[in-house]
Parts: C-alpha cells; structure tokens; sequence
C-alpha cells in the first residue's frame, strides 16, 4: 500500500489518507485501472467505463482531519453583470 493526503469535500470537508496504485504494476502502469470504451446497439460510442486494477483499492482511505465548513461570502446583487466595471 502507498498513501497519500488527499482534500475531499464530500460528505464533508476533510483531509483523507488514501491509498494509490502501485507505480510498477505490470497490468496498470501505476494509472490504477484501464478505460474500456463501448458503444450502443448502433455501434455508436456511448461511454467509457473504469476497471480498477487489483493493484490498487480506491475504497481504502481515512479520514485523518475533518475541517470546518467555511461561510460563503454574500453576495450584494443576484445579477453577476450588473457591474459598472469594465469586463477585462
């Protein structure tokens, strides 16, 4: 297993110890998983999906520091462009 800190905001805002894919994984490369693209009953492309490799558990993290929700500032008019500034 190799850690690393990470900042998440969901479910609440923290710092989380999460593991990371091997670097020399032969299946991977260290990216953790391969794209696999695929298409409807047309053919047509119609997504990607993600197959984690077995290197690397994306499920595996900690929370190391919960962090306080910061207020958002309020905003004095609804209209972004109500300003009399010049737009550059």
């Amino acid at each position: 297993m190799r850690f690393r800190i990470q900042h998440t905001t969901w479910p609440r805002p923290a710092l989380i110890l999460s593991d990371t894919p091997q670097p020399n994984c032969p299946d991977c490369h260290g990216e953790g998983g391969h794209n696999h693209d695929y298409g409807d009953h047309t053919g047509e492309y119609a997504g990607t999906e993600w197959e984690p490799c077995h290197c690397w558990d994306e499920t595996r993290r900690w929370t190391v520091l919960p962090l306080p929700r910061l207020p958002r500032p309020r905003q004095t008019s609804t209209d972004p462009w109500a300003s009399d500034e010049p737009p550059f």
